[in-house]
């Protein structure tokens, strides 16, 4: 079995383990990486200043990898196929893969050894800790990262130096007409620039406490806080000491296959030379891994350079570049008082795309990267201005992804063969737009393309949302169907919006779902008050919060199994199915239910179905909260909540997850301080982790962030979204949603509180409220004009001693 050994553990390393795992690698594979913690979104660092936590950044470890943090690789015997790890065992290799990034570039300069760098979360918590007291900090470079960085120190509340050797702002994406736009931009929001300046020393006094920065003509930038972001070097010294080819300027050199000279080692990421060439771009880095993946299991992929181009929104400028930055023919759009900046590069004839530029409006970059290369598909003015609704059949081989490197060819694949019907669905069958998530927009159209309604309308009968609906119903107090489409639609409705509508309505009023007109609104399901099965018959199924039962209650369901004949099954929801019910019997075996204490478990209801939890603290030694009890209250709680999709939710008392919460809607687990939310999680076909949200909460904050989350989602997801894509499709995911709900940015955290509260306060068991009407008992029965006669196609077999559905032919 081939023993694999990764030295490093950063995005590169983790989407290498990935690959290799994807291409049903079988061996052993161990990651070694210095931080104390596994790989994180790099991209996505600055975002750890404004609130996201260092767990929520990370990526899930692959199961079966073996990982040891806090640990570095010292040295390589080649010639034992070995390396030393500082302060532990050494660890042998059939293939070691060097993935060990770069360095922050600080230059010689006197006092550097007081300033700081931007480049790990535990550099970004010094930063934090110097910026308590201090007024004013300065950034020393002004490119990607250094504007980044300059938006850091700036979100903590410092006035921001940004000092930069070149003439303008990010030399290596635009060129000077940009820079000064994206220079008039950075000044706007008070932050003071110093283009063509330099560093002459950090300026402290005689305690070591930094004062200030010296430029080369002796200016004074008054400053506590010196962050060095002027570039990086490939982290090569583990190659040099071991005698692996490296480049002249660094770098590890490898070949196409990503292999160094040494054909049992190969390097990723950041490290690497290809061609002379050092890429510090994650889309390149992660074409890199997944060729070293598929080359070491046998595969013949190449690496032949990568597209640099790229997207971003800095300090909240838009700014983006693609293909070369110069041509024999350029056009130019400059409008000084908006702050935009476009420019094409074209060549000689006139006839191809070379590259462009953009700043302030980056609109057309999804449309223009991908013709880079290729014939100009309209004139270069109207090319200009191709966001604003000038759109191109793109070519299958345009690469719409650079992050994960997917093609045109591949989303439309993704839409037609794998019936992809929107941006989350492309997502998960191509990874396109999942990690910056500039090429988002160009699916949209993409889809739209190929025909996919992406249109906002309900159905034929509502021009309006599912979300837009739901405010119009709360707005305008209505609480029926036949009001709402008189004076909102158009019609008498459909399978689509009458029960689009009756959750709606559900939701915001709470009414018995079988009450007047709502009963004609229900599907199946909900018009009997249980799931119908293949055979025609229907499901039973009682809540029991928490998965915690009496055994008199146990008794009582299996009495009721016993004598209606009904096949049993534990669910993974922690409760008891009862099948084989036919409808006319459905009032009786509920009666006897009802009596013994139990309630409808909505197993049938677009609505929250279970909260799963482990045992907890009361009987489990690992345990560190009551998860049984906070489970029942969370049930108990949000019980008949209507929602546009089912809910499902678990409590885990430790960090083990016995309950699996982060695979739920919204899932909890204990800590040592309190409670971790974390939300947008499912299984079924397309399975997705939920997200943290919020750590270490107490129960009163765990609870009130439920409440507004739960109310949030109902509120503004579409028809039948569940929470996970629901989530990904906010415009500012998870950060937004935190914002919204936690720091009532809208300022409507109150309202959602108070709908909760009204929710609670009036919920009413169905079940109970259904045996106490005569006139909805009276839709239970198999046939309308015989009402005590079964149904006769309605058929079991028997096996494992428990009915078995047999369907007629």
């Amino acid at each position: 079995m081939r023993k694999i050994v990764v030295a490093g553990y950063g995005p590169a390393a983790h989407r290498f383990v990935e690959a290799l795992l994807e291409r049903g690698f079988d061996g052993t594979i161990t990651v070694i990486g210095e931080e104390p913690r596994p790989a994180y979104d790099r991209v996505a660092l600055t975002s750890y200043l404004d609130g996201v936590s260092a767990e929520e950044l990370s990526y899930p470890v692959p199961p079966g990898v073996v990982t040891r943090l806090n640990s570095r690789v010292t040295g390589i015997d080649r010639r034992a196929r070995r390396v030393t790890v500082e302060g532990g065992e050494p660890e042998p290799y059939d293939v070691l893969v060097l993935a060990t990034g770069s360095r922050p570039f600080v230059p010689p300069v006197p006092g550097a050894g007081h300033a700081h760098v931007y480049r790990t979360i535990d550099d970004l918590d010094a930063i934090r800790a110097a910026a308590e007291g201090a007024t004013d900090g300065v950034v020393v470079g002004g490119g990607l990262l250094g504007l980044e960085a300059a938006d850091a120190l700036r979100g903590l509340g410092l006035r921001t130096h940004i000092v930069e050797m070149s003439p303008w702002l990010m030399p290596r994406q635009v060129d000077e007409g940009g820079g000064a736009v994206l220079k008039g931009h950075i000044e706007a929001l008070g932050l003071s620039v110093h283009a063509g300046s330099g560093v002459q020393e950090i300026v402290t006094d005689g305690q070591g406490r930094v004062t200030g920065l010296r430029t080369p003509d002796g200016t004074l930038v008054e400053a506590q806080i010196v962050v060095f972001s002027a570039g990086v070097r490939p982290r090569d010294e583990l190659a040099r000491e071991c005698g692996l080819a490296v480049g002249e300027r660094g770098g590890v050199v490898v070949d196409s296959a990503m292999r160094t000279s040494d054909p049992h080692i190969y390097a990723v990421g950041e490290c690497a030379l290809h061609d002379g060439m050092v890429y510090g771009l994650a889309g390149p880095c992660f074409t890199m891994a997944e060729v070293a993946a598929e080359r070491i299991t046998g595969g013949a992929a190449a690496f032949g350079g990568a597209d640099l181009s790229t997207k971003l929104k800095l300090l909240g400028v838009e700014v983006a570049q693609f293909g070369a930055m110069e041509g024999a023919l350029d056009v130019t759009y400059m409008d000084p008082v908006g702050g935009v900046y476009k420019k094409l590069f074209i060549s000689d004839d006139a006839t191809t795309l070379l590259g462009g530029i953009c700043v302030g409006d980056a609109s057309p970059y999804g449309t223009l990267r991908s013709y880079v290369g290729k014939p100009l598909p309209a004139p270069p003015a109207d090319l200009l201005f191709a966001g604003g609704g000038v759109q191109f059949d793109l070519p299958d081989d345009a690469q719409v992804c650079s992050c994960n490197n997917v093609s045109a060819g591949a989303v439309r694949a993704a839409i037609h063969d794998q019936g992809c019907a929107d941006v989350p669905g492309v997502k998960a069958c191509t990874r396109a737009g999942t990690t910056c998530g500039s090429c988002v927009p160009m699916l949209k159209q993409l889809l739209e393309k190929a025909g996919v309604d992406t249109g906002k309308g309900l159905c034929e009968h509502f021009a309006h949302s599912r979300a837009e609906l739901f405010d119009i119903v709360r707005v305008r107090g209505i609480r029926t169907f036949s009001q709402l489409i008189a004076e909102h639609g158009e019609g008498r409705g459909c399978d689509v919006c009458k029960p689009a509508v009756a959750s709606i309505l559900a939701s915001l009023h709470n009414g018995h779902v079988l009450e007047g007109e709502n009963a004609a609104l229900q599907d199946t399901n909900d018009h009997f008050l249980a799931n119908i099965q293949k055979n025609g018959t229907y499901s039973v199924v009682p809540r029991i919060p928490g998965g915690e039962i009496t055994p008199g209650k146990l008794i009582v369901i299996g009495e009721v199994a016993r004598d209606f004949g009904l096949y049993t099954k534990i669910t993974g929801g922690q409760r008891i199915d009862l099948f084989g019910a036919r409808v006319d019997q459905l009032p009786e075996i509920w009666r006897r239910l009802v009596d013994a204490g139990f309630e409808s478990g909505h197993a049938y209801g677009k609505a929250l179905r279970t909260v799963k939890s482990c045992v907890g603290s009361a009987w489990c030694r690992y345990g560190v909260q009551d998860s049984v009890g906070m489970a029942i209250a969370l049930e108990l709680r949000y019980r008949g909540l209507r929602s546009p999709h089912k809910l499902k939710s678990a409590v885990s008392g430790c960090a083990r997850e016995c309950a699996e919460a982060r695979s739920k809607d919204f899932g909890v687990i204990a800590t040592e301080q309190g409670w971790n939310l974390y939300v947008g999680g499912n299984g079924g076909f397309k399975p997705r982790h939920a997200d943290l949200l919020a750590a270490d909460l107490t129960g009163e904050e765990l609870i009130r962030t439920i409440d507004r989350f739960l109310m949030f989602y109902i509120r503004t997801a579409d028809r039948l979204q569940r929470t996970s894509a629901w989530l990904e499709s906010l415009d500012g995911g998870l950060g937004y949603l935190r914002s919204v709900i936690m720091d009532d940015s809208l300022g409507i955290c109150a309202d959602l509180d108070a709908h909760m509260e009204r929710h609670v306060a009036t919920y009413a068991d169905e079940w109970r409220a259904t045996l106490e009407d005569p006139d909805k008992l009276g839709r239970f029965v198999s046939f309308v004009n015989a009402p005590g006669v079964p149904d006769p196609s309605i058929v079991f077999a028997t096996e494992r001693d428990q009915i078995k559905p047999v369907v007629m032919s």
